[in-house]
């Protein structure tokens, strides 16, 4: 199939962008690495009648380091990003998950905001996001706003930004807390069957599950050991509410939930 028709804005200016955001509201689309959203575009699941293209607008194209947080604008590539040469010290977690995006065909033009954007249960950033309590940065051409990442997801690709808005750049809280990743997918760089991340914290531990529910959705526990986290996973896995589908059976992504989610709270733990 081919896509629908459509007007192109190539954006040379933040400016420009959030006026034709502003004037087309829910007609347009953002366009960054195009990953997702050319797929959609093809089967005509996505019909905007603008699509602005940021990827010329170099406010947009940054990393920056301080204040004890990490902040990727939106332009930034995912394969930028994992070949930034402090990831592994300062976001630890991305730097285990990052590789899992994908392939890295698909790296080399998707971006970090562009994934979370695309708000996939499957996704790693997403889940990411949700496990470190990161912080995602909107603007329109009347103000500013951040959402917690808690607050940005609601539903399966569905958040909680405004026709008119832009997602800027989203954060994340830099540090070397322990952490872990692990993924289950038919093949690496598939959509996760489930994926758990675990993030050690001042009382305990988060853990983070995406590919299970319609969002990604982390719990925080004290320390647990022995039948204490077999019970807090197993109710856990539960209220993911899993379905059914085409690959995994929803008793499978509990066992998984269950079974992964022990090895990476004791493992942080440790």
């Amino acid at each position: 199939m081919k896509p629908a028709a459509f007007d192109y804005v190539r954006a040379e200016t933040l400016g420009e962008v959030l006026e034709t955001l502003a004037r087309e509201g829910g007609d347009a689309r953002i366009i960054a690495g195009g990953q997702s959203l050319m797929a959609m575009l093809n089967m005509r699941l996505a019909k905007p009648k603008t699509l602005i293209d940021i990827m010329r607008v170099n406010e947009l194209d940054s990393i920056e380091n301080k204040a004890s947080k990490v902040t990727i604008g939106a332009g930034v590539r995912q394969a930028v990003l994992l070949g930034w040469p402090e990831l592994a010290a300062t976001l630890p977690l991305i730097a285990l998950a990052l590789p899992w995006t994908g392939h890295a065909q698909t790296r080399s033009r998707g971006t970090i905001c562009g994934s979370i954007a695309h708000a996939d249960p499957s996704a790693e950033m997403p889940l990411a996001l949700i496990a470190l309590g990161g912080e995602v940065h909107l603007r329109s051409a009347k103000k500013r706003r951040k959402l917690a990442a808690k607050d940005f997801f609601a539903g399966m690709m569905a958040t909680g930004r405004a026709n008119d808005e832009l997602i800027e750049a989203v954060s994340f809280p830099a540090g070397t807390a322990r952490c872990a990743f692990r993924e289950v997918a038919r093949r690496h760089g598939d959509f996760a069957i489930a994926a758990c991340a675990a993030v050690a914290t001042p009382t305990g531990v988060r853990l983070a599950v995406g590919g299970v529910a319609d969002v990604p959705t982390a719990r925080d526990w004290p320390r647990l050991e022995g039948s204490a986290l077999d019970d807090a996973l197993n109710a856990f896995a539960y209220e993911l509410e899993a379905r059914d589908d085409v690959h995994a059976t929803a008793r499978y992504r509990r066992d998984l939930v269950r079974s992964i989610g022990r090895d990476l709270v004791r493992e942080v733990l440790q």
